[in-house]
């Protein structure tokens, strides 16, 4: 059967879909020739007997690898329109332009056979409803999917072995540089860049936490270099807790080399969508682990007692409901245990704030008290209260709180909300300011005007 007598009437009363595609930005953007092709088989379309009206490019997915992972509209929409019949033959460059799995392939080549739907590419035109034709295409997929894994495997292949040798030019952490020799690395020719580095490494011994040498750094209002992405030279920001948290994670501080420290899984969500992300590796899985292969601004020694130092810190966690409420915060409002559950979450809400804001109840021995307390309490949630308003109308109520101290003592100084021991700690045992050596990345405050607001964060007003 000619290629020619597969298309009927049937198929040229419906539309001709002309599908574009290429797997990457750099590839629309440097291979040109590739998509002007893609766009020419509209024209070979036409010469097939369709109108020109007839004739639809989808080139949404430009940009879109094919490989399953991401979801692409333009495919998705042109299966759509094949399912209902209105398409009559897809055209394509060649079958990897379709899809470079054979999940979304072989759906294709179903919903074509079902609906009498062509598939044409640059060597032919198939009938998906045919034996032989259907057999073309399903090699044709195969090929296309294992072509794939060829290319992935022989890139990663040569990829793997220059970073063995410790060759292989990845991104540098700020304070690190390239020498010229293959594989070469040096601190950074900037006394003010490295001063930076060590002042995190420093601090970290003296403090024992992250986040306290973050406060550190905000509290005398010093700059950190940073790696601009679109400019050559390091621009000096405000330093975030993320970014020194990476300085005293990265094993290249210490001199080291590694490679495979991240590995990308897949995975199926919710919608049974199969997804891609990025786990990290256990040290003992690294498959590039090179000691002294630069110098560094610290030893490996140090560096795995920081590790270690890290790994015992608290760090905090998300809010996690449930459980009882706990007799405590029913003895800090005097109310009655035997409260019933919903009762008890608004007493334990309350009594945090009533510790916030450094005032108890006056004690009360009847039952009665507790109870129109809690008749009290179950208005409020009636009413949807918020804690503080539930507060008020308590003491409208005949609730009259009392300070924890006495008349005659010093009045309350409220803390600041939030303010953790460690924001404390941190000014307690700051001793000085850097030396002059490192005096380029210094910015002098007055540590009178240091605020602490907004949910315990230093900040320098200038």
């Amino acid at each position: 059967m000619s290629e020619l007598s597969k298309i009927t009437a049937e198929h040229l009363g419906r539309c001709a879909i002309v599908y574009v595609r290429q797997s990457s930005a750099a590839q629309v953007e440097h291979n040109r020739e590739s998509t002007v092709r893609q766009y020419d088989l509209a024209e070979r379309a036409v010469k097939f007997g369709w109108r020109r009206d007839q004739v639809k490019v989808i080139d949404e997915d430009l940009g879109i690898s094919g490989s399953g992972l991401a979801e692409r509209t333009g495919f998705a929409r042109m299966t759509a329109e094949v399912a209902l019949g209105q398409v009559g033959i897809v055209l394509g460059l060649e079958v990897s332009r379709l899809a470079r799995n054979n999940a979304d392939w072989y759906r294709l080549l179903d919903l074509c056979g079902l609906t009498h739907t062509l598939i044409g590419d640059g060597d032919g035109i198939y009938h998906p409803g045919l034996f032989n034709d259907r057999l073309v295409l399903g090699l044709k997929g195969t090929m296309s999917e294992a072509e794939l894994h060829v290319l992935r495997a022989r890139l990663l292949g040569g990829i793997r072995n220059k970073a063995a040798r410790g060759e292989l030019h990845r991104g540098l952490p700020v304070g690190l540089v390239r020498g010229e020799a293959d594989g070469e690395v040096l601190l950074h020719p900037d006394e003010s860049v490295r001063a930076a580095i060590h002042a995190v490494f420093e601090r970290f011994a003296e403090f024992g936490s992250a986040r306290r040498v973050w406060l550190w750094f905000r509290s005398q209002g010093l700059r950190f270099p940073l790696h601009s992405t679109t400019l050559a030279d390091l621009r000096w920001v405000a330093p975030t807790y993320t970014k020194i948290h990476q300085v005293l994670t990265n094993p290249f501080y210490a001199g080291v080399y590694v490679y495979g420290r991240t590995q990308q899984t897949r995975y199926i969500d919710a919608a049974g969508r199969v997804r891609k992300r990025i786990t990290h590796r256990g040290r003992e899985q690294w498959p590039v682990f090179i000691r002294d292969h630069h110098a560094g601004y610290i030893d490996w020694g140090t560096f795995d007692t920081n590790q270690k130092r890290l790994a015992q810190n608290i760090r905090p966690r998300p809010h996690q409901s449930g459980g009882a409420v706990r007799e405590k915060a029913l003895r800090c409002c005097k109310v009655s245990p035997y409260a019933d559950t919903a009762v008890g979450a608004w007493l334990y809400i309350i009594a945090a704030v009533t510790r916030r804001l450094g005032i108890t109840a006056p004690a009360r021995t009847s039952s009665t008290a507790g109870a129109s307390t809690a008749s009290t309490l179950a208005a409020c949630r009636s009413m949807r209260l918020s804690p503080k308003h539930s507060l008020r109308h308590l003491r409208l109520q005949g609730w009259r709180p009392h300070s924890k101290r006495s008349s005659s003592s010093k009045p309350i100084t409220r803390r600041p909300w939030r303010s953790s021991v460690a924001t404390s700690s941190v000014h307690a045992t700051t001793r000085s300011a850097p030396s002059d050596a490192i005096a380029p990345w210094i910015r002098r405050t007055d540590s009178s005007r240091v605020d602490l607001k907004q949910s315990g964060k230093t900040r320098c007003r200038n």
